[in-house]
């Protein structure tokens, strides 16, 4: 026998050491823990959620201690069970000898080492399961869906609620077994009860009967798993090209699992009858039998079936299948409803001739559509805002605006708008320090609007947004707000990090809060102190104290700047504020601002989703969000699996107050009602949304996107065109950007066929499969009236129809339009605007597109300069819109309805105004015809070269007198070049058919 081998030890001083570090160690640890619960707490009691707070933290430590105490609890009690009957004598073997090194080790520290491991295990157990909180409650708070699936009849809530938590239970069951069972394994192993190299018996009597019951207990579980698994073919992919139980699953799948939970039940009573038995013979066959079976029936059987029975005639063997998935999908996506109208236009090509023309024209008279024709891009356009109206650099926008509409002087029309929001990014040098950043500059202030389908002209200010109305702060446009100030904006998140602020003077001192400059002055600013009543108060010491190790800054306890009266403000950004208050919800990635009530309110919309729901699809989240302008200025959604979303709630955030308001926008929704139920009074009923603030609901971006991606191929209804995947569709890429990502979709305000008049809605072309031809057009629409009513205009299958990059080629190398493209590049950058695609009634559809010209200097801002028309291969390119659809139609066939825009810029609008761009660039003639040029109109064009080059020159040399002066030129030369045309031509106004 080996003598034993001594136990290392550690001397007092080392043992000293490691104990204060372990202490400070668990000391900052705890502390950081506890100042982040704090924080959060203080943070859902300002906002009025303490109820979300308390409930998801009791439901967190509620399945951490479960799931701790079983896992670790049950494992050590196996473990304790197998050292407490381990075998008083052992066979004086080789292996033993070798194994009493390890005991002599563990004895006297056994009540340690399995105290450790209890707590180690339990730990791990406890963090997993707190992070299936949402699984508890919702489970808790089931609420029916009312709809059964078509398979085992069952209400679906089973499968979205119940179903998850069956497998969550289960997954922790099979765990603890398995832990016990190699607990015990090894514990019999080092303590004599399992003998493997020791000649008789390999088992003491003790771990016999242990190891049979856990093993027992574990093939139990498989029993239940094999049931479970019934219910999880309503998610099988076996169908390949759609979800749910396919004819394998029902007729193989099925009975092969109904069979395999009866011969594992028989093969757990087997192991547990070797309690009695005391030979594993049986148990042991009975395990084979479970292992051959599941091969068998379990995996022989169905792919059998699979080969033999669907492939030869899958068509026919899915069709029923097929159509669960496709109704089910329909149900899950919220487009069961969808208006599919047969869009059948009075022409058959996609060129049109001069009589089709003139038709179209008298549709085209007087059309909502063409009165609000959107020209100003909000994709673009942030640069022009932010060179125009940043007023200081301390404020900014987003790189992405909003569209939105107002009705202003009874006209309602859209606008392009933006919240003038504070920007610490732009803060020079000096205006950086901590008083600064924190307590200074605290806010922005002013709600910037622009009427979408209007531009200033004149030599001066032509092509810029007019901000009709008031010029300074607090707004600009012809909306009137009476609290303007910004306190919580997209802005003032820097890159996932919350910038805070400390608001609130102390009694009787000045207020130090950056507002607005002094009217009349340069330099002067006018100061204010933060009244909204939002954040947390830091009057005392111990919140000073807190902040101060929450963010890791002194001066909340040294500045005085932090007084009695001070409050921070943080989570400023809205969606993240919606996102911390309802953590159930997956808010849309673009929050915009509106005016509600005088007062500028941050709108969201709020989803519930869940990836259980039967047969149908399952996606990515973030992934079919996912175009061409995700991430610039929007926030990505996370790529989450999923099958079922609603648009439950819109949400506001006070934009002075920081206020979050929940609204059960969809109130038939299930799981709606069964987080309402887990967080009673946290969500208010849609009755309380007030008139103003529903005027300006938006259907929401990221849930079009979604839904227009399911219906590239759910719109079929036939199984077998499904299966074929004949008549599928595709989202087009972006045309006007140099990528293969998603067209984006696109607000606007038009009529669609067979309305009256013209609604809000987004909008998205739709091609064939692999294909750039036109093949449908989806709207949604976000009038009150009409809310969410999707409508698919389906373009004939048998004629090809120009998609949009078919439609952008055709502009963009039309011979007049690219040689003025050409001209406009020379020391500029062209943008192209969204490419509009208009449905004008039965005449067909109109495309417009906006082009804007951007100066390659420092100072240089995209300006509205041509708008391109293409109807039907007819293509027409003129300084304004007006002058694009006369080309093409006519001269004045398809006049809008507008009002006058002075140059000044002061208001005057009382119906939709003009749309128009400045004078500034060439306009022949286009539509595929050839341009008249005789000497004077090579003159004009001579001095129209000449006058951009010195347009040119001298915007990158900052000499503002020289751009005026070529501003001057170019506006003359455009008009002679007019006046040659005129005469060169009595129809070059006006397309060639």
């Amino acid at each position: 026998m080996r003598p034993p081998v001594p136990v290392p030890t550690l001397s007092r001083r080392a043992k000293l050491v490691i104990g204060v570090i372990a202490v400070l160690l668990v000391l900052f640890t705890v502390i950081g823990t506890l100042t982040n619960v704090y924080v959060d707490y203080l943070w859902f009691g300002s906002t009025g959620f303490t109820e979300v707070f308390w409930t998801e933290l009791q439901t967190r430590a509620l399945l951490f201690a479960v799931a701790g105490v079983a896992t670790g609890g049950l494992v050590a009690l196996a473990v304790y069970l197998a050292y407490r009957f381990r075998p008083t004598f052992r066979p004086m073997s080789l292996e033993q000898q070798n194994l009493e090194r390890y005991r002599q080790s563990i004895e006297p520290r056994r009540t340690l080492v399995l105290v450790a491991l209890a707590v180690v295990l339990g730990l791990f157990a406890g963090f997993t399961a707190q992070g299936s909180w949402e699984t508890w409650l919702t489970f808790r708070n089931a609420t029916p869906f009312g709809t059964v699936d078509p398979q085992f009849g069952l209400d679906n809530g089973f499968f979205v609620f119940d179903l998850p938590f069956y497998r969550l239970a289960l997954g922790f069951a099979f765990a603890i077994a398995i832990l016990a069972l190699i607990g015990s394994l090894l514990t019999h192993y080092v303590f004599g009860g399992l003998r493997l190299q020791t000649p008789g018996q390999k088992l003491s009597g003790a771990a016999r009967v242990q190891l049979s019951v856990l093993l027992g207990i574990f093939v139990a579980l498989k029993a239940v798993a094999y049931w479970l698994d019934r219910y999880s073919t309503v998610y099988s992919d076996r169908g390949g090209v759609f979800t749910g139980a396919s004819y394998t699953d029902v007729n193989a799948l099925l009975p092969a699992k109904t069979i395999l939970v009866f011969v594992a039940a028989i093969c757990a009573v087997a192991f547990f009858a070797n309690i009695v038995v005391r030979n594993f013979a049986l148990p042991a066959a009975s395990l084979v039998l479970l292992m051959l079976s599941s091969l068998v029936i379990g995996v022989a059987y169905p792919a059998i079936v699979q080969q033999f029975v669907v492939r030869p005639t899958p068509d026919e063997r899915e069709a029923a299948y097929i159509s669960r998935a496709i109704d089910a999908t329909r149900e899950a996506y919220d487009i069961s409803g969808v208006d599919y109208v047969n869009y059948t236009q009075n022409q058959t090509t996609d060129t049109a001739t001069s009589a089709d023309a003139q038709a179209a024209a008298a549709e085209l008279a007087g059309s909502p559509t063409v009165d609000n024709i959107r020209l100003l891009d909000p994709n673009v356009l942030a640069p022009t805002f932010t060179a125009l109206q940043q007023i200081r650099n301390v404020y900014g926008f987003p790189e992405r605006l909003d569209v939105d509409r107002y009705t202003v002087d009874g006209v309602t029309q859209d606008y392009v708008v933006a919240a003038r929001e504070l920007d610490q990014s732009n803060l020079s040098d000096n205006q950086s320090s901590w008083i600064n950043r924190h307590t200074v500059y605290t806010h922005g202030n002013g709600f910037v609007a622009a009427p979408a389908n209007q531009v200033k002209t004149g030599s001066s200010d032509g092509g810029q947004p007019d901000f009709s109305g008031a010029s300074d702060l607090p707004t600009t446009g012809t909306i009137d707000v009476e609290q303007a100030r910004i306190y919580y904006g997209e802005l003032l998140n820097d890159n996932g990090t919350d910038v805070y602020s400390v608001v609130g003077a102390a009694d009787g001192e000045a207020p130090r809060e950056f507002d607005r400059p002094e009217s009349g002055s340069d330099d002067g600013q006018v100061n204010s102190t933060y009244t909204g009543g939002g954040g947390v108060a830091i009057g005392s010491f111990f919140r000073q104290l807190t902040f101060a190790i929450y963010y890791r800054e002194r001066n909340f306890i040294l500045s005085g700047a932090v007084n009695d009266n001070s409050r921070v403000l943080y989570v400023r950004d809205p969606l993240d504020r919606v996102e911390k208050a309802a953590p159930f919800l997956t808010v849309d990635g673009d929050p915009y601002p509106a005016v509600v009530d005088g007062r500028v309110t941050w709108i969201l919309d709020g989803y519930t989703t869940s990836d259980a729901f039967p047969y149908a699809e399952q996606m990515e989240l973030g992934e079919a969000t996912t175009d061409a302008l995700t991430g610039t200025g929007t926030t990505a959604l996370p790529n989450e699996t999923f099958n079922y979303v609603r648009n439950s709630v819109k949400a506001t955030v006070d934009a002075e107050t920081g206020a979050v308001t929940l609204y059960a926008w969809d109130d038939e929704d299930p799981v709606l009602a069964t987080y309402m139920a887990a967080f009673p009074g946290i969500v208010q009923p849609k009755s309380d949304m007030s008139d103003d603030l529903i005027s300006h609901v938006r259907y929401p971006e990221d849930l079009f996107k979604l839904q227009r991606d399911v219906l590239t191929r759910y719109h079929v209804s036939d199984a077998g065109d499904f299966y074929n995947q004949n008549d599928r569709w595709q989202i087009p890429t972006d045309p006007t950007r140099d990528t293969d990502q998603a067209q984006p979709p696109y607000y606007i305000l038009s009529q669609r066929p067979g309305d009256t008049g013209a609604t809000f809605q987004l909008t998205s072309a739709l091609n064939a499969f692999n294909r750039q031809n036109l093949s449908a057009f989806i709207s949604a629409s976000a009038d009150p009236a009409t809310y969410g009513e999707l409508q698919v205009l389906r373009l004939p299958g048998n004629t090809p129809y120009q998609g949009p990059s078919q439609v952008q080629n055709a502009m963009t190398s039309n011979e007049s339009v690219a040689s003025n493209l050409n001209i406009l590049r020379q020391g500029s950058t062209v943008q192209f605007g969204n490419l509009l695609t208009l449905p004008i009634g039965d005449a067909g559809l109109l495309y417009v597109e906006p082009v804007y010209v951007q100066s390659r200097s420092d100072n240089g801002f995209p300006l509205l300069q041509k708008v391109i028309v293409n109807y039907q291969g007819r293509i027409g390119y003129g300084d304004t819109l007006q002058q694009g659809l006369d080309q093409v139609f006519g001269s004045g066939a398809a006049t809008p309805d507008t009002g006058t825009t002075p140059d000044d810029g002061s208001s005057g609008s009382t119906s939709p105004p003009t749309t128009t761009a400045p004078s500034t660039t060439t306009a022949p003639p286009s539509g595929g015809g050839d341009v008249v040029v005789d000497s004077a109109t090579a003159q004009a064009i001579a001095q129209i070269q000449q006058a951009l080059q010195d347009l040119s020159t001298a915007t990158q040399a900052g000499n503002f007198a020289d751009i005026g002066a070529a501003q001057q030129a170019l506006a003359e030369a455009t008009a002679a070049f007019e006046a040659a045309q005129s005469a060169a031509s009595s129809s070059a106004a006006s397309p060639t058919g």
